[in-house]
């Protein structure tokens, strides 16, 4: 699914008075449901690429996207990326804005440490879970 047709049914959902909805298209998967009065994307999946073997995957540490939405390295399109490769933050400092619905989440350092890749390009939809930057604890 495209960024566009997944707004777009992001969009209708909320215009909707359903309580849940689940698309799948192909390996895609996307699952919205109303907590109360307002609606969440709840769960988004794409093929697991078999690159990465398991052990492997454990002993990495990666930042991952606490919800669905527009990744953002910056805080508006004319400043300068929030982190970049090479940096030493602090813990719970922003790293990065997600936007889902027209709401701004910001994304938080786990711990002290160097940014070591960042993974996602600005812009880019990211689905539940998805890896946004590769670190090592300083």
């Amino acid at each position: 699914m495209t960024n566009s047709e997944i707004f777009e049914l992001m969009d209708r959902f909320e215009k909707s008075g359903i309580l849940t909805m689940r698309v799948c298209v192909g390996g895609d998967e996307l699952e919205m449901s109303r907590a109360g009065s307002a609606p969440a994307v709840t769960a988004v999946s794409a093929p697991v690429s078999p690159a990465v073997s398991a052990p492997e995957a454990q002993e990495e540490r990666v930042i991952r996207a606490p919800l669905v939405g527009t990744f953002y390295a910056a805080s508006a399109p004319d400043h300068p990326p929030l982190v970049k490769q090479g940096d030493r933050v602090s813990k719970g400092q922003t790293v990065c804005l997600i936007e889902a619905m027209k709401m701004m989440s910001e994304v938080t350092a786990p711990c002290d440490c160097v940014i070591e890749d960042v993974l996602v390009q600005n812009g880019d939809l990211l689905g539940f879970d998805a890896p946004i930057f590769r670190y090592r604890e300083a």
